[in-house]
């Protein structure tokens, strides 16, 4: 369980890493400033995306810290579904899977609930009777 956790741990900070740099800050992925511009506006997009995308490699890290893990789950899980909701009403048709986004989205976040909430319970020990 512990190597699975950290496997996921480390595989949930990657997929933030390469959202923020890759795709916001080295701007890779334009689609991702005109999602920005989409619900924003377009006349600071640029900036807003360099700063979302810092926003998620400052998530990166803190995953990777383990720094009141729950906390932490919990504002990932918020900013995931409350992002993927904003695009598929705003911005359907500049997503990667269009409308389909939102069950990528959906499983992006069981897998950081369960392996935050499910797999770290298992790893804990049992109180010895």
């Amino acid at each position: 369980m512990k190597i699975l956790h950290k496997t996921l741990t480390y595989l949930i900070a990657l997929v933030w890493l390469i959202n923020g740099l890759y795709c916001k800050v080295l701007n890779f992925t334009p689609r991702h400033q005109e999602i920005v511009g989409r619900i924003l506006g377009n006349e600071h997009s640029r900036l807003l995306t360099i700063q979302i995308g810092i926003s998620e490699i400052f998530m990166s890290v803190w995953i990777i810290s383990r720094f009141k893990p729950n906390l932490n789950t919990t504002i990932q899980i918020i900013i995931i579904a409350t992002m993927n909701v904003i695009e598929f009403c705003l911005a359907p048709d500049l997503l990667l899977w269009e409308k389909m986004n939102i069950v990528f989205a959906f499983l992006f976040i069981v897998i950081i609930y369960l392996n935050e909430f499910i797999l770290t319970k298992k790893m804990k020990p049992l109180p010895e009777l």
